[in-house]
């Protein structure tokens, strides 16, 4: 059995007398040398965003326990937002050098390291321009993100819809580059999104949560090859997986109505 990783046990969170969260459980175990992409799916309001949140550190439940490998979770694990999230006057590389900037010490080898992050996302020959949208596009603005992102944490990432603003040809890239990194860095990922084609794509697990109070109410092993290319999306299974999704989604939709 893998060691456990993340555990969400018995979270709610409540406004007032108002419960939006309830009894939410989540067991992700840490698979040395293959990591787990991990995809939580459903209908808008229904606490994706802030199950990611509790698992950064960026909020609290109001009841229930957050465990990072056996503990409670202590610090902050770095998210990836649908929002642009660099600092615009610095460059590429001291954009992902800015983790190292809250130690006491900055690391030996930060440097080498936050290049060969900018190498994992593709960015290499770009270093040293400014991290802004005159001089990046927004598929290469998100690089920057996800190679902070990894020089904070290499062994965790979180990422909040992070291809939302995209358009679909980079988005497109973007996943076929996220797969790549996954597969590289044998990282576990947690990816917040609403498109299924792209929870199909990219997940080995996927939780369909509903809405009011939000919960896990499905959970699919993709069961696809671990190594993803252009050509899963054309496997039966691929397929077969998104009209079944798409099936459950549309009954918790109707369902809420």
């Amino acid at each position: 059995m893998n060691p456990e990783l993340i555990n969400l046990k018995g979270v709610c969170q409540s406004y007032g007398k108002k419960v939006v969260i309830d009894d939410f459980n989540l067991l992700i175990d840490d698979k040395p040398n293959q990591g787990e992409f991990v995809v939580l799916l459903g209908p808008s309001g229904c606490g994706k965003s802030t199950i990611l949140r509790y698992v950064a550190g960026l909020q609290d439940p109001t009841s229930g326990v957050v465990e990072i490998k056996g503990k409670p979770r202590q610090g902050f694990i770095p998210m990836v937002f649908q929002q642009y999230s660099n600092i615009p006057w610095l460059s590429v590389l001291n954009n992902v050098l800015l983790p190292t900037k809250f130690l006491s010490d900055t690391p030996k080898g930060a440097e080498e390291m936050a290049l060969k992050m900018i190498d994992e996302v593709g960015l290499s020959g770009h270093e040293y321009k400014y991290a802004q949208d005159t001089l990046l596009s927004g598929g290469q603005l998100q690089r920057v993100a996800i190679a902070r992102s990894l020089m904070a944490n290499a062994r965790v990432l979180l990422m909040d819809e992070p291809f939302g603003a995209l358009d679909l040809n980079t988005r497109l890239q973007m996943q076929l580059l996220l797969a790549k990194i996954w597969n590289s860095l044998q990282s576990t990922v947690i990816f917040v999104t609403h498109d299924i084609q792209e929870a199909v794509f990219l997940g080995d697990d996927i939780y369909l949560m509903s809405a009011n109070p939000g919960r896990i109410v499905k959970h699919w092993v993709t069961g696809l090859p671990l190594t993803h290319d252009r050509g899963i999306r054309h496997e039966k299974r691929f397929r077969d997986l998104v009209s079944e999704i798409e099936d459950a989604m549309f009954s918790i939709i109707d369902n809420t109505h």
